[in-house]
């Protein structure tokens, strides 16, 4: 009797000195929050990275989001010289073992960003795959192309990608980019492209254009399975406050039963008047707190609800013109992650496109 009450007395003891919740690749539903960074795959060079691994160790952050298929379509490390992808990588990151080892050993949970339809590498290397023009592959004012979600091509190209990030020590696949190009709708009509198996694509009002995307992500997430990973998508935060957003292809919904997280990027800045806020940049705990209701609505209503992990904002949107923005640094971004604290929501990605990020921010305030 005497030995079992000390049994239960350690046991009780390790319950409560013993954190409940971890990161790890096995599961994101009783896990620590994830509170993540962007990072560049130049940044994961020196002096760059220490000052972003200071920053991760000395905080409440304990994620990092790094590209792994960049936003012009290359592949940012170097796989084995069999490998299909070696002709379209380059060494931006330099050792990509060390790199997961360094992550590993600090326990820093480990994000490979995979951008999926926008691709100038691929629409160059194989115009077939992308949408084309009467002369050249389609680009948009920035000088981009998109390959194309229709062709099952594609999506075994970017799973691939995937698997290599999968093969290399990534506990997580976030696909980005996951759409057809914006307002595709509206010049669809002047390209040529192949509607691979989806018929009536060109006649059913965006029908098809939802059903390729959501296709592509349950065609990802079930081949990358066997490789332990979980799978997470970006979506625009707009697609979660309209039924769906057909131009593009985006289903908030859809994507989300077919995914362990979603990830809406919910920007202040890249909003219109919305929820009856008129400069929403200025106001990023209501605009923030509002998204964060309307989404746990539809999230709701999802089968296999995954975790929610928003994008939120530490830059300053000047673009915005005088008396639309604000600068934003310490309150600014706290207030984002009380907005989405106040409606049950603990993780969040912070997103800086330069990597530089606000000092002294408390990452779990309230």
């Amino acid at each position: 009797m005497k030995h079992l009450l000390i049994l239960i007395l350690m046991t009780i003891f390790t319950f409560f000195t013993n954190p409940v919740y971890e990161i790890n690749a096995e599961t994101t539903s009783t896990h620590e929050p994830v509170r993540g960074i962007y990072v560049t795959a130049s940044h994961t060079r020196d002096p760059y990275f220490n000052d972003l691994l200071s920053l991760v160790k000395k905080t409440d952050l304990n994620a990092m989001v790094i590209d792994v298929k960049d936003d012009h379509g290359n592949l940012t490390f170097v796989p084995a010289k069999h490998s299909p992808y070696h002709g379209m990588s380059h060494p931006y990151i330099r050792d990509v073992n060390k790199l997961i080892q360094t992550l590993n050993q600090n326990q820093i949970y480990s994000i490979a960003r995979v951008v999926v339809f926008k691709d100038n590498v691929l629409a160059r290397s194989n115009p077939s795959l992308s949408f084309k023009t009467n002369t050249s592959v389609w680009k948009n004012a920035r000088g981009d192309s998109f390959t194309n979600p229709f062709l099952k091509n594609v999506w075994e190209y970017n799973v691939g990608v995937a698997i290599e990030a999968a093969k290399a020590g990534f506990k997580e696949i976030q696909f980005d980019y996951v759409r057809f190009p914006e307002k595709f709708e509206r010049f669809e009509s002047s390209l040529t492209y192949s509607d691979g198996e989806f018929t009536n694509a060109r006649t059913d009002g965006g029908q098809s254009r939802i059903a390729a995307v959501t296709s592509f992500v349950k065609y990802a997430s079930e081949k990358l399975k066997p490789y332990h990973v979980k799978v997470s998508v970006d979506v625009f935060g707009n697609a979660t406050v309209i039924p769906e957003a057909r131009g593009i292809g985006q289903n908030f919904s859809k994507i989300s039963q077919h995914v362990d997280v979603i990830s809406a990027m919910i920007y202040p800045s890249h909003w219109s008047p919305m929820f009856g806020i008129q400069k929403p940049d200025k106001e990023p705990y209501r605009l923030v707190k509002e998204y964060a209701k309307l989404e746990n609505k539809r999230l709701q209503a999802v089968r296999n609800r995954p975790q929610s992990r928003p994008w939120i904002q530490d830059f300053t949107a000047s673009w915005l013109g005088n008396g639309n923005y604000k600068v934003y640094g310490k309150k600014e971004i706290e207030d984002q992650i009380n907005g989405l604290r106040s409606e049950g929501i603990h993780d969040f990605l912070l997103w800086n496109a330069a990597n530089k990020y606000t000092p002294n921010v408390d990452y779990t305030p309230f």
